[in-house]
C-alpha cells in the first residue's frame, strides 16, 4: 500500500471550509452554499432585503460564491507555489524581521511573560500586569476576558511595516488572508512561521494563554493562522462583525499613523447577535489584544491615514477535534498543507496509519 502525502499530513481542515462561512463583501453576510437550490431556498429572500433584486443580481453572487469555493480547494497549491516563488525570487528589505528576537519585544510584554513562566504565576498576579477590560458595561456582556498589552517595540513595528510594504511593492505573488480582508499578507507565505510566528506562540503567548484561557483551548495550543491586515483609505477601512477560526487570538496594531477605526467587541458567538451589544476599544499602536476567538467582534472605518494589523489565530486541536468552531458538527477532515485549519486526526488512529505505511 502506497501512503499519499495527506495521510501523512499533522494538520487538516474541516470539510465546511468549501460550504460555510462564504462572505459576501456587498451585503455584509455570510452564507453557507451546498447547491444552487439550496442557496436559492436559504438566502433569496435574506439577499432581496439587503438590495439584491434582480436575477442576474442573484446569478453574480452564485457566481461569486462558486469562483470562491473553487479558490478554496485549490488553496493548499496554490500557496506551495506561492510560498515557493516567494521564497526563491523576493529580496527582503529587511531580512532580521524574519527571525524572532527578544530585542524586538516590549519590556513590559517580557515582564508579563517572564511572570507567566514562573512557578508562582496565576492569574491574579498576570491580571496586576495587564490590562483587563472588564469594565462596565462590557462586563455584563458576558464578553469581558479580553486583554491589552504591549507586544513589541515601536523600532520593530516600523521595519516590519516597511517590510511588509517592499513585499507589496513586489511583483511575487500574494494570497489574502481571507475573503473580508482585501489588503492582508499571509505571514506562512512570506517565511514568518517557523522562525517567528511559531516561538512566538510556544514561548510567549502559550504561557500567558495557559493562566487566562485554560477552559478554551490556552493550555493546549498547537497551531497557528498568521497574517496581516492593513486599512487605508480607498482600501479597506473597516471589518465586519465576525468571529474568529481559532481558540485564542491575538491582535496587535503595528501602526502606521491613523484616525478612528476602533475595534468592537460583542458577546459569545453562542449569544444570539440580536441581543449582543457592543462595545469600542482603542486599538493602541505596539500593543496586542487578546481575545478569545469564537468572540464576536469588528473594525470601525479609519477616517485618515494607514494601520497595518498583525493578526495570529491560536488554535488547540484538542478542542476543534470535538467540534468544528465553524460548523457546530464533529470535524469531517480533509488533507491540507501546514497547520491548515488545527485538526489532527484521533492520536491512535495517526499512530496506525504511520504504522501501515512503514510495512508498506
Amino acid at each position: 500500500m502506497e501512503c499519499n502525502e495527506n495521510s501523512r499530513a499533522k494538520f487538516y481542515c474541516c470539510s465546511c471550509f468549501y460550504t460555510d462561512n462564504i462572505f459576501l463583501e456587498e451585503y455584509k453576510i455570510h452564507v453557507r452554499y451546498i447547491s444552487e437550490q439550496q442557496f436559492t431556498k436559504d438566502y433569496q429572500m435574506v439577499l432581496r432585503n439587503l438590495g439584491c433584486v434582480t436575477n442576474e443580481q442573484f446569478k453574480n453572487v452564485t457566481e461569486k460564491i462558486e469562483k470562491e469555493i473553487q479558490r478554496r480547494r485549490l488553496l493548499g497549491q496554490t500557496s506551495t507555489e506561492r510560498t515557493a516563488f516567494i521564497s526563491e525570487f523576493y529580496k527582503p528589505l529587511h531580512s532580521h524581521v524574519y527571525v524572532l528576537q527578544e530585542s524586538y519585544l516590549a519590556p513590559e510584554f517580557l515582564e508579563i511573560v517572564n511572570f507567566s513562566r514562573s512557578e508562582d504565576a496565576n492569574v491574579e498576579g498576570l491580571l496586576n500586569l495587564i490590562e483587563s477590560l472588564a469594565v462596565p458595561p462590557f462586563f455584563i456582556l458576558g464578553a469581558e476576558r479580553t486583554y491589552r498589552f504591549p507586544v513589541f517595540t515601536k523600532e520593530f513595528c516600523r521595519n516590519l511595516i516597511e517590510e511588509l510594504e517592499n513585499f507589496e511593492q513586489s511583483d511575487a505573488p500574494k494570497g489574502r488572508p481571507n475573503t473580508m480582508n482585501n489588503y492582508g499578507i499571509l505571514l506562512n507565505e512570506l517565511g514568518f512561521d517557523n522562525r517567528f510566528i511559531t516561538p512566538l506562540r510556544e514561548n510567549y503567548l502559550q504561557p500567558i494563554a495557559m493562566l487566562l484561557y485554560p477552559d478554551c483551548g490556552g493550555d493546549s495550543l498547537d497551531s497557528h493562522k498568521a497574517f496581516v491586515v492593513k486599512y487605508a483609505l480607498h482600501q479597506d477601512l473597516d471589518l465586519s462583525y465576525h468571529y474568529d477560526n481559532a481558540e485564542i487570538t491575538l491582535n496587535v496594531s503595528l501602526g502606521k499613523a491613523f484616525t478612528e477605526g476602533n475595534l468592537y467587541f460583542g458577546d459569545m458567538r453562542q449569544v444570539p447577535i440580536s441581543d449582543s451589544e457592543c462595545v469600542e476599544i482603542e486599538h493602541k499602536v505596539t500593543c496586542g489584544l487578546l481575545h478569545r476567538g469564537q468572540q464576536f467582534h469588528g473594525a470601525l472605518p479609519i477616517t485618515l491615514g494607514q494601520r497595518w494589523n498583525l493578526i495570529v489565530w491560536m488554535r488547540s486541536s484538542s478542542v476543534r477535534n470535538k467540534l468544528c468552531p465553524m460548523c457546530n458538527k464533529t470535524p469531517q477532515l480533509v488533507g491540507e498543507v501546514g497547520f491548515a485549519d488545527g485538526f489532527t486526526k484521533d492520536t491512535f488512529l495517526q499512530n496506525a496509519e504511520q504504522r501501515t505505511c512503514s510495512i508498506n
